[in-house]
């Protein structure tokens, strides 16, 4: 009598055990899927966003720039690209020789720095995105140009008037269209590159570390460069 009882008390601890242990499980599975869920949730897309059709560019075809981006990136920036910002009622773009490109807080970023008298920096301040388009050798005189020429008080050369939304564009002949996002770009450009810009502000010259920002600044009449880093959203070549 006294071992059937215990062998019932026996079987009753061990299906106890087990029901404790599948109540284990089943927490240790949620908890697993829920944190599974939150990190989906917070952590960062290091990718593109996949095209929707919304953002195609005639004569362009979208491309991925962490994944088809050939470019030197410490040589880029040096060989001069372009860099327009401004909606369709008013743009503006400048050359610029200095810039960054990679991550930074988990998103693929470009950074561009433009100097406090710039024209195109009034329209920085006021803009969400900006663009940075590349040039074939060939068109070098538009680099030249656009770097050399202010949009501020117009071009003698453009012949629309003040209505001309881009008077440097359009003295060059170049042709502007705009992006999804209302970015302006010219649809001469070889590579355009879209960004929505995440932090700016300017150098300030007390955390100069070092003589060459100090050299640089003690006699240019530009001003203090602005930073402003913006996280790649779109990306095209042309076809």
């Amino acid at each position: 009598m006294k071992d059937s009882i215990k062998r019932a008390q026996n079987k009753l601890v061990c299906s106890a055990e087990r029901e404790n242990f599948r109540t284990k499980c089943k927490k240790s599975t949620i908890i697993t899927a829920l944190t599974a869920i939150m990190m989906m949730a917070v952590t960062p897309a290091f990718a593109q966003e996949e095209d929707n059709g919304e953002h195609q560019l005639s004569g362009f075809k979208k491309f991925n720039v962490r994944e088809d981006f050939t470019e030197n990136g410490f040589q880029w920036f040096h060989d001069a690209e372009l860099l327009a910002a401004g909606d369709k009622e008013k743009s503006n773009a400048m050359t610029i020789g200095w810039g960054g490109i990679g991550t930074l807080w988990g998103r693929t970023a470009l950074t561009v720095y433009v100097a406090e008298k710039r024209y195109t920096k009034e329209f920085l301040d006021k803009a969400e995105y900006f663009t940075v388009m590349a040039f074939d050798v060939e068109q070098s005189k538009v680099l030249n140009y656009m770097g050399t020429k202010s949009g501020r008080d117009g071009d003698r050369s453009a012949t629309q008037g003040d209505a001309c939304p881009d008077k440097k564009a359009q003295a060059l002949g170049l042709h502007t269209a705009y992006t999804a996002n209302g970015t302006p770009y010219y649809t001469e450009a070889t590579m355009v590159i879209e960004c929505k810009i995440m932090y700016a502000a300017p150098f300030d010259p007390q955390y100069f570390k070092s003589d060459a920002p100090k050299k640089m600044y003690a006699n240019f009449p530009a001003g203090i460069h602005s930073m402003y880093i913006g996280e790649v959203i779109n990306a095209w070549k042309k076809i």
